[in-house]
């Protein structure tokens, strides 16, 4: 059995403390890669908040804690409890769906990566965020942050389509200062310098023909440089993925030990 559904009119999510951020993280991102366990007990959500990989910071939280984190959540709207038919466990579940009915997968996915993680490039976001929701390019990943942007819940740096651009989750408390703030612009690639003209009363020899290299013009070669920094971001981008894949397999492998474990024990192996 459910909460009843998030009363409508609830106020702006503006900040959220720490512990509610991590807590939500966890609840939306195993409800994306393992639904079987999902809603989550509170003691398997307190260990999906403490865990090693693909968290920063790392934390210890009790489970009071988060417990306690949970409550304030239910009351923003953001997560809801389930009642076993048996009574005596309690799971939980987000309930970012019903509060944000416009909020896409990709969109969920991304949002909980920050909020599990934090501030990140966007190379790296879609490789981590992928693991959840399939986000195939770049391209896509940046309509999905602007979205977000639009509604206050993402902020960044600079232009997504950047070399190096930054962007963070928006729900930081104001005491912890995390505002991102605009980078300069990069300095923009120097033009060729142009010949000096030379009198025609000061030689009478014709003009020699220019150097090839000396053809190319700034904005072709400007085009080329960007194609293959996109390039080189994609390649980045598939490297961080396959890291994010072998840390969540090594998370799956540690699961299934400990579930082995407990079996033996309780067969009193």
């Amino acid at each position: 059995m459910l909460d009843a559904p998030p009363e409508q009119g609830h106020q702006p999510i503006k900040s959220l403390t720490k512990a509610q951020r991590r807590a939500l993280g966890v609840l939306i991102e195993k409800g994306f890669t393992t639904p079987d366990q999902y809603p989550l007990t509170l003691k398997g959500a307190t260990s999906g908040c403490n865990q090693k990989n693909n968290r920063d910071p790392i934390t210890n939280y009790a489970e009071d804690q988060v417990a306690d984190a949970f409550s304030e959540l239910r009351e923003l709207g953001l997560a809801a409890v389930v009642h076993t038919e048996s009574g005596r466990t309690e799971r939980y579940r987000h309930w970012m769906r019903k509060r944000f009915e416009k909020m896409s997968e990709g969109q969920l996915a991304i949002l909980g990566e920050l909020l599990l993680r934090g501030r990140q490039q966007v190379g790296e976001l879609r490789a981590r965020a992928s693991r959840m929701s399939p986000i195939d390019s770049l391209e896509q990943l940046r309509k999905e942050l602007d979205g977000l942007i639009a509604e206050g819940f993402v902020q960044s740096d600079g232009p997504l389509d950047r070399r190096g651009a930054e962007v963070d989750h928006n729900w930081y408390e104001p005491r912890e200062g995390m505002a991102l703030h605009a980078r300069p612009p990069e300095p923009e690639a120097p033009r060729p310098i142009a010949p000096a003209a030379v009198p025609a009363q000061a030689s009478s020899f014709a003009p020699a023909a220019p150097h090839p290299a000396a053809r190319s013009e700034s904005p072709e070669l400007a085009q080329k440089v960007k194609s293959l920094e996109a390039t080189c971001e994609e390649l980045r981008s598939a490297n961080t993925l396959l890291i994010a894949e072998v840390s969540d397999l090594r998370e799956r492998f540690e699961r299934l030990t400990g579930d082995f474990d407990r079996l033996r024990s309780d067969l009193g192996g």
